[in-house]
């Protein structure tokens, strides 16, 4: 550490002291002398002159001197006292100073008002370890500053001694704050200097190098991240890129460069120079790059270029080159073969748009929103009597004319608010006359129904307003003629009022016989609906007894009159059963239950019904299902099904029929082939009314009613199903119907085909209840010859006496819908196993088919058959139940 004295306020007390001490001193020689002097005056004084009064006033005199002197003795030894004191805390002050600025961990220099060095620490000579040892007060800091560009201390003297001499020298006299000075070994200081009250400079030297190695990898981090970004960037650009530095050295590119311009590996790499993309693009004569995009030489790229060039692979690059503020320059490459060939299309598009609206016998224009002509055709470019490319881009106003504008305008501003517009113009003819012209303004719309402006479509109408002139007089001609009429026409209008009230008499009789025949028609229904149980309860009897003879061992001749007789039952039960539907259709008392549900649950049990039966007749059968989901009445639609698969098989003799499914947009089409006889065209249309039968060979039981298609028609009218019939005489035909598509998501359980084996009913106990005792004769002739043991009663309070005679439950309960007192048949089957305690399998028959029925036995878990019964049904059934 190097001192000097510093000027502070302990120094300049001491001065103080001093001072004050130096002055005491020569006040007690001055007493002193005249004490002296004055002893000498008066021994004279005394010896000469004896005056007592005088001797004694000077004797008080010398007395207060001596007071005085006294006084100021003990004041020059307080003030040693203190001087001694301040010398000893000015010095404990410097020395306290110095190893503060000794110990910071910056450097410290002090220079006085005229630049010489009073004071630095050790930190500050470590910055300069080149000439430390020539640091020493009073060195100048023009001396200092010219030993660092000698010893090559700091990076900029190096290399530029003088400009860095003068510059440090400035900022040194003019401090304006902290800067960074770069030392050649390596080093960074941070300089901040500042003026002093006195004048002098004081200065805090930093070394800030760790701050400025993690800025450099910070920032050399961040370069890397731009770089990988800006590689990134590059390569997801859809144009092909590449940047050459001021040295003509390829920088950076993405694939797309090479990939578009089919470059070798020998210039897509870093360090490639410009020189040798020129070389190779020269190598490939008139099929490389146009010259102006190679054009320079370093610097000297400094204009930018924008040119479309065919590459030599076939590929139409719109190639631009943009030069960078540092120099080099960047390039890309953009395939607009698309484009290219996409305006093509335009333009041959435009021109057959032109030939086709040069053709049309109107006057055809586009109009944008600023009312400017975009587009006309021939014969609007011979009205204006302009060439098209003098009309195109005009405004209105201008291309029309003020009087003729004036009077489209209200039209044009409709138009481009959106609003389709018609009027009726006048057209100057340049053939002299008027001529008369019908306008539509048509507004044009984008993708956000923003109007971007019109087409104008005008047609003459000259002739047409001709004849509506001439109309016009013929009008007003009629109207005389009418008016010489009408006083003609007043008589026989009295007799017109007369035969109005006739016919009004008439009318109201016809709708009094309409209501009657209506009510009639009603009560027909309800008849049929009401006597349809009477009908079907013998019917189903004797079906019973015919299944049970059936049954039983005959003999051959008692075999074919049973069969017979089979098949006139079943005749009489189908056409009870289908004037009963047709009854309930024309009567609107079916209503549909539309619900959504996948089409293959319906033609899965389909197939079941059908397959054994083709398989009889020697036919194939197909099915193509599907799993769409349709919206229907499963209920109406199956009798639709089931009606095209009986009269296929029906009809069919050799052969097959397909079952099958075709998606038709937002519906399904439900197809029933067949190889049968065919339908005569002329005929198709008939089969569908009723007792419609075709001549075609059939036995007796084949032969159908003539009904079915007929309820078959009512019923797809009722859905809204259309119904479609194909067929060629002697191939075969093919009958269809059309069912809308649902959205149905829930789960469905197949129908289970039943199962056939050996006789599993053999032992069966089965209760029957039924209020006709020949119903119940016959149904217990026809399970026993099953092998089932069956006991029969009228109603449910009979039936539960029996249970306490029979031993133990029963496995089936049969039981008919409508029973005696008006007990219900699924009410007495739910008492049974109240009392039972368990349930049974509980079977309902009934010649009631309205929905409701059929739904209230469901709910309750049994199962219902309608009348007159069918034994296979029945016994597969329970054969079902059972297993």
């Amino acid at each position: 550490m190097t001192v000097v004295p510093v000027a502070n306020s302990e120094s300049n007390r001491v001065e103080e002291l001093e001072r004050e001490v130096t002055r005491l001193r020569a006040t007690s020689q001055v007493l002193m002398d005249r004490v002296e002097h004055g002893m000498n005056a008066t021994d004279s004084a005394f010896t000469l002159v004896p005056d007592v009064q005088d001797a004694a006033s000077r004797d008080g005199r010398i007395h207060e001197r001596t007071q005085q002197l006294e006084t100021a003795l003990a004041q020059l030894e307080r003030s040693n006292g203190e001087l001694e004191r301040a010398k000893l805390q000015a010095e404990t002050a410097q020395l306290r100073l110095i190893e503060a600025i000794d110990a910071v961990n910056e450097g410290f220099a002090l220079f006085d008002a005229e630049d010489r060095l009073l004071l630095c620490n050790g930190r500050y000579r470590s910055f300069w370890p080149a000439f430390a040892d020539k640091i020493e007060p009073g060195l100048t800091f023009d001396a200092l500053a010219r030993l660092a560009v000698e010893t090559r201390s700091v990076v900029e003297a190096a290399s530029h001694a003088e400009a860095w001499l003068r510059y440090r020298l400035n900022v040194h006299s003019n401090p304006r704050g902290p800067y960074v000075q770069a030392l050649c070994d390596g080093r960074w200081m941070q300089i901040n200097e500042r003026r002093t009250r006195d004048g002098g400079i004081v200065g805090v030297y930093t070394d800030i190098t760790d701050v400025k190695l993690s800025e450099t990898r910070r920032r050399e981090q961040e370069l890397a991240e731009k770089s990988a970004l800006l590689q990134a960037t590059l390569d997801n650009l859809a144009q092909g890129v590449s940047v050459y530095d001021r040295g003509l050295k390829l920088v950076a590119w993405n694939d797309w460069f090479v990939r578009l311009l089919d470059l070798p590996a020998s210039l897509a790499r870093r360090g490639a120079t410009f020189g040798d993309f020129r070389r190779y693009n020269a190598s490939l004569g008139e099929i490389g790059l146009d010259g102006r995009v190679l054009d320079g030489d370093g610097q000297d790229f400094l204009e930018a270029v924008d040119i479309e060039q065919r590459w030599h692979n076939g590929r139409i690059l719109d190639v631009k080159r943009s030069p960078m503020p540092g120099g080099g320059f960047v390039m890309t490459f953009s395939d607009i073969t698309a484009r290219k060939h996409a305006e093509r299309a335009l333009r041959e598009g435009e021109r057959r748009i032109r030939t086709i609206t040069d053709a049309l016998p109107a006057l055809i224009a586009y109009v944008d929103k600023d009312q400017r002509y975009r587009f006309v055709n021939k014969p609007y470019e011979d009205w204006f009597k302009q060439p098209r490319a003098d009309i195109d881009g005009k405004p209105m106003w201008v291309a029309l004319g003020p009087t003729h504008y004036a009077q489209r305008r209200p039209y044009v501003l409709a138009a481009l608010s959106g609003q389709e517009v018609t009027f009726e113009i006048e057209l100057p003819s340049s053939e002299g006359g008027q001529r008369y012209g019908l306008a539509t303004y048509l507004p044009h719309f984008d993708e956000n129904r923003t109007v971007l402006g019109y087409f104008a479509l005008i047609q003459d109408i000259t002739e047409r307003r001709l004849v509506a002139e001439a109309l016009k007089e013929a009008k007003e001609s009629l109207e005389r003629r009418v008016e010489e009429r009408t006083a003609a026409l007043m008589s026989v209008n009295t007799q017109l009022h007369q035969e109005i009230a006739e016919r009004r008499t008439v009318e109201a009789a016809l709708r009094i016989a309409t209501r009657q025949a209506q009510e009639a028609n009603l009560s027909k229904t309800r008849f049929l609906a009401a006597a349809s149980h009477d009908l079907l309860q013998p019917l189903n009897a004797a079906r019973l007894f015919v299944s049970a003879l059936a049954d039983l061992d005959q003999t051959p001749q008692n075999r074919t009159l049973i069969e017979n007789t089979d098949v006139a039952l079943e005749s009489v039960e189908e056409l009870l059963a289908t004037l009963l539907d047709i009854s309930k259709l024309d009567a609107g008392a079916v209503s549909p239950e539309i619900t959504d549900f996948p089409i293959d649950s319906l033609l899965s049990a389909m197939t079941t019904e059908f397959r054994a039966l083709t398989k009889d007749r020697g036919l194939d059968f197909r099915i193509v299902s599907s799993t769409a989901v349709v919206r229907s009445d499963i209920r109406l639609l199956r009798r639709i099904i089931q009606n095209f698969l009986s009269n296929a098989v029906r009809y069919t003799r050799r052969g097959g029929v397909l079952l099958g499914c075709r998606r038709r947009g937002d519906a399904l089409r439900i197809d029933v082939w067949d190889t049968g006889p065919g339908i005569p065209e002329d005929k198709q249309t008939e089969i569908f009314e009723e007792f419609r039968r075709l001549g075609n060979e059939q036995s007796a039981r084949d032969r159908g009613m003539g009904l079915g298609l007929a309820i078959v028609e009512r019923i797809s009218r009722m859905l809204g199903h259309p119904i479609n019939v194909r067929s060629v005489v002697g191939k075969g035909s093919m009958f269809s119907v059309t069912v809308p598509l649902g959205t149905f998501r829930g789960s469905q359980v197949k129908q289970k085909p039943p199962t056939t084996g050996n006789n599993r009913l053999t032992g069966t106990m089965v209760l029957v209840i039924d209020n006709e005792h020949s119903i119940i004769t016959g149904m217990t002739a026809l399970l026993q010859g099953w092998g089932c043991v069956v006991y029969g009663a009228t109603s449910g309070d009979e039936a539960i006496g029996l249970l306490a005679t029979i031993g133990r439950p029963p496995d089936f309960v049969i039981a008919d819908y409508h029973l005696d007192h008006g007990c219900i048949g699924i009410n007495e089957i739910s008492r049974l196993e109240a009392h039972l305690g368990a349930p049974v399998h509980g079977i309902v028959i009934t010649a009631n088919r309205r929905p409701e029925v059929n739904d209230e036995v469901e709910a309750r878990g049994y199962h219902l058959l309608n009348k007159p019964i069918k034994p296979a049904q029945l016994r597969a059934l329970m054969t079902a139940l059972r297993s």
